[in-house]
């Protein structure tokens, strides 16, 4: 076994040096991110490997495994990509957290206010949207409305961003994005972009979030 942790030791920090890049711009290493999970999946993979047949498991295992997250990962990098250069300009953000990608539409530009039908003006941004997750169709799709607690009662907030939720996941169907990757779902007032102080609107917090997450099996 002592043999068998060395072996897993030494792979690791082969697998991470391998991983670093020199940023053109900074001259600093760093590491892409396609990389790192290349670099976490070669590490389980030796880590599984070894255990299973000493040294030549481990190098085994950490190519299976480094390649099936670095697909992954290298999958993520290029759908974040192109959904940057889509919505450049749009108004929408593009936030990545690990596996997943968070597209942040401000109801400004989405809805009329006090309204869950779509502006007009939108739909083109949505049409990109929906471009991008029919050629990128491994992930699930997760629309999240949102709602400040000004403008009506709680429960007429929570109904709205329900609603606003559901328009954007229906018009992303017709648009060719399957119904079984998607669900809606409104949470009104809660997880506040910005903090309520109770002095004012706060329009930031009005918006509708859809969340790309990775397929099931992952």
């Amino acid at each position: 076994m002592k043999f068998r942790s060395k072996t897993v030791v030494l792979l690791t920090a082969a697998v991470l040096t391998g991983c670093q890049t020199t940023n053109p711009y900074t001259g600093e290493q760093e590491t892409g991110k396609s990389v790192k999970y290349g670099a976490a999946g070669a590490v389980g993979g030796a880590i599984i490997g070894a255990l299973a047949d000493g040294k030549e498991g481990a190098w085994k295992g950490a190519l299976l495994g480094g390649a099936a997250g670095a697909g992954y990962g290298y999958y993520v990098d290029k759908q974040e990509a192109v959904l940057r250069q889509e919505l450049q300009g749009t108004g929408v953000q593009v936030a990545r957290y690990g596996d997943e990608l968070k597209l942040i539409m401000p109801a400004d530009i989405t809805f009329m206010l006090g309204s869950a039908a779509i502006e007009a003006r939108f739909y083109p941004v949505l049409n990109s949207v929906g471009k991008v997750l029919k050629e990128f169709d491994d992930n699930l799709v997760r629309v999240v409305g949102y709602s400040d607690r000004y403008g009506g009662t709680p429960q007429r907030n929570l109904e709205l961003s329900q609603q606003r939720a559901q328009s954007v996941a229906r018009y992303l169907h017709s648009q060719g994005v399957s119904s079984t990757r998607i669900t809606a779902f409104g949470q009104g007032a809660s997880n506040p972009i910005v903090p309520d102080n109770g002095s004012k609107p706060l329009p930031a917090n009005r918006r509708v979030e859809v969340d790309l997450l990775p397929p099931p099996q992952r």
